[in-house]
């Protein structure tokens, strides 16, 4: 049986009072998104990757043959890595990734994923999809849309709202 509200939060910070509900329900968002974090990033280092690395071969895949240029990876990325330069240099090095000067603007390149990185990616979906499990066993799909919508409350843009 599953805690009731607020009691798994108070267990894990040793903590009984919160200033707030709203204090209290950012708290449980960031443990939240810690929890889950985490256990991507496990997933990722059972195949020799980080977490923005994925992340990137991800937005590739997307991408297809044409690629995108460093601006556009960055604009798509789930959080910001700090250099990410460097972090498409270490895919790179290891053949995930390949690099081509812009057919427009030479100053600019273009990333594209390799055979190797959709290979990774094809090894890597069975974790990820067992993953997508264990949160599925956890919430009903009416409650990841609330889930959702409620993320979507505190970081999307208020001016959008309503539309």
């Amino acid at each position: 049986m599953l805690p009731t509200m607020g009691e798994a939060l108070r267990k894990r910070l040793q903590q009984t009072r919160f200033r707030s509900p709203y204090h209290e329900a950012m708290l449980n968002l960031m443990v939240a998104a810690l929890h889950v974090r985490d256990q991507m990033e496990q997933a990722c280092r059972e195949h020799e990757i980080t977490e923005p690395q994925y992340n990137v071969l991800r937005i590739l895949r997307g991408a297809g043959p044409a690629g995108h240029p460093r601006r556009e990876i960055a604009r798509r990325m789930i959080s910001r890595a700090p250099d990410l330069t460097r972090l498409i240099d270490r895919l790179a090095s290891r053949g995930l990734v390949e690099r081509k000067r812009g057919e427009a603007d030479r100053r600019h390149s273009v990333t594209r994923i390799t055979k190797k990185g959709l290979k990774l990616l094809e090894d890597l979906q069975p974790t990820i999809d067992a993953l997508d499990e264990a949160f599925a066993a956890r919430l009903a799909p009416r409650d990841a849309r609330e889930l959702s919508r409620i993320c979507e409350l505190l970081y999307g843009d208020p001016e959008s709202e309503g539309r």
